[in-house]
């Protein structure tokens, strides 16, 4: 099967008076349905790893493919309409804008790619919010919500087009451990029930073990990779 995201030979050098290589030579592929962590020391490099197969940054040396495309033969918009349609993001801190409701921050992807009337992007927004358990809740901002609920949205925005990958840099980060678990269980759920592939940032070794595969990086460069395992294998909470 054709990777849905691979990396080759991916370097990533930080220009300035003294060059600062924060990725090395990384070589990975990232098939459907996987469950992933990425791993390691604070300042390894994890979360420029995952910009890097994100298209939020560019390579210096290497490429990154998209379902088999070398992103280093697309235009600036190709690469934007991949991002919009193929890869959804979910960060630490959720990112969510203040003035609008959970439900209009959910469907402002949907509107950037253009692909939905604005009718059917709100109904499709609000079916994933009250799908994680957010219809009491579809017209508030995201200063009305806890913390967990915040990321709850963040969760069904990275959804909102639809995308077979989720990309989750420390996701759990800044929640509490009962936050932590439910928003673990939607990552998780998204793998066995919804088919996608999740690969997520975190430090957190006790959701790295209960993943398909670890991905530890030290000092920029694959320092351990492991064999997938079966879908079946994840715990089911």
């Amino acid at each position: 099967m054709t990777p849905l995201i691979e990396a080759r030979g991916v370097t990533k050098i930080l220009e300035g008076v003294v060059p600062v290589t924060l990725v090395k030579d990384i070589n990975l592929a990232i098939m459907q349905r996987e469950f992933i962590a990425i791993t390691g020391p604070s300042g390894s490099g994890k979360s420029s790893l995952l910009y890097l197969l994100g298209l939020l940054d560019l390579p210096t040396i290497g490429d990154v493919l998209i379902d088999g495309r070398s992103t280093n033969l697309m235009t600036e918009d190709e690469c934007a309409e991949v991002r919009l349609s193929r890869i959804g993001f979910v960060f630490q801190f959720h990112f969510l804008l203040p003035e609008f409701s959970i439900t209009e921050n959910v469907a402002l992807p949907m509107r950037a790619l253009g692909r939905l009337s604005s009718r059917a992007a709100t109904l499709r927004a609000e079916e994933l919010l009250i799908s994680f358990g957010l219809r009491d809740h579809l017209r508030k901002t995201p200063d009305q919500l806890s913390g967990g609920q915040r990321q709850r949205v963040a969760v069904a925005r990275a959804l909102a087009n639809d995308p077979p990958v989720i990309l989750a840099d420390e996701p759990t980060g800044s929640l509490d451990s009962l936050a932590t678990a439910q928003v673990f269980g939607i990552l998780r759920d998204l793998v066995t029930l919804r088919g996608k592939t999740v690969v997520a940032v975190t430090h957190d070794i006790n959701l790295a073990v209960q993943m398909h595969r670890r991905i530890h990086v030290v000092d920029g460069k694959l320092a351990q990779f492991e064999s997938p395992a079966s879908v079946a294998s994840i715990p089911q909470a």
